[in-house]
């Protein structure tokens, strides 16, 4: 089983949960805020820091920081890029739950 899942290729950078997390989440919103993700994936900040600047360095991922009222808010949205590296990732995981039929 294990040497049939490695004969997909699948995209390093979604095989993080963290990282699959953030760009579902992205999916099906146009943009979060870092308190949004960080509530609904049960990330630290330090940890969701990290996978949003690896995203962002892959260009999955656009990473938009401002402040409202004096405070900081930093908000990611997903690209076209991310979008499609997503798309392709679930076809990968599709084509495994077919074969295993």
């Amino acid at each position: 089983m294990r040497e049939q899942l490695l004969e997909h290729d699948f995209d390093p950078v979604l095989l993080s949960r963290a990282r699959l997390g953030i760009v579902t989440v992205l999916m099906t919103r146009r943009d979060a805020t870092f308190p949004d993700l960080k509530g609904l994936l049960g990330l630290t900040q330090g940890n969701l820091g990290v996978h949003l600047r690896k995203l962002e360095d892959e260009g999955y991922v656009k990473v938009k920081k401002d402040f409202v009222k004096r405070k900081p808010r930093t908000t990611a949205r997903l690209t076209a890029k991310g979008k499609k590296a997503f798309l392709a990732h679930v076809k990968q995981l599709e084509r495994i739950a077919r074969d295993a039929k």
